[in-house]
């Protein structure tokens, strides 16, 4: 019987590991986690999200990685005269949460993960906008996620049209900063970073 002999060199080990463990959270922001601030007052005009706005995350462990979001939530935001939020806040419903793999999806909602049963909404509430840049803003807002309130700072895009306003974001967090901790099986470790994205679309309130 004729023998194949693999030698695993150095270099070979390398394109290995970077096709087989590739985090989408490289390349994304980092959220900065801290302390619970004081939650902004409303002010300026109000816009209330659209249905057409998404709530979406990706989730990745050694051997790929998984797509998800949520489908039902709601929420709103003010802007000030120059466009600067000044103001907002969302809820989800926890029981809405969706991935790829109708396994994984019931997974996700048990006791190993986010505990809907137990957390059945998680919140998010503005307590600064700073601009960067046009249309750019560094956001910070209270997360209350899986019982846990943390607040977080990432970036945003956002612009506004008559009474249309819009603004995005693409980040990850930590799960284990909000009590998130099961590791997955030992050959298939589920990372700790989890890619964010925000797409809301919302119209002016009625006056």
């Amino acid at each position: 019987m004729k023998k194949t002999i693999l030698m695993l060199t150095p270099a070979f080990l390398a394109g290995f590991t970077f096709v087989s463990c590739e985090n989408p959270a490289d390349k994304t922001t980092d959220a900065t986690v801290g302390e619970v601030q004081e939650e902004l007052e409303g002010s300026g005009n109000k816009f209330i999200f659209e249905d057409t706005s998404t709530i979406g995350f990706t989730g990745s462990k050694v051997t790929g990685s998984h797509d998800g979001g949520f489908k039902d939530f709601s929420g709103h935001f003010f802007l000030g005269e120059d466009g600067t939020p000044t103001a907002g806040e969302f809820t989800i419903q926890m029981d809405s949460l969706w991935s790829d793999s109708e396994k994984l999806t019931e997974h996700l909602k048990n006791e190993d993960f986010f505990e809907v049963a137990t957390y059945p909404t998680s919140t998010f509430k503005l307590t600064k906008a700073v601009k960067t840049g046009e249309g750019a803003y560094e956001i910070s807002g209270n997360l209350t996620l899986h019982g846990v309130e943390k607040n977080i700072t990432f970036p945003v895009t956002a612009s506004s049209e008559g009474d249309t306003a819009s603004f995005k974001a693409e980040f990850d967090i930590n799960r284990k900063d909000f009590g998130i901790l099961y590791a997955g099986k030992t050959d298939d470790l589920i990372r700790d970073e989890v890619v964010i994205r925000l797409d809301f679309t919302a119209k002016a309130a009625a006056q």
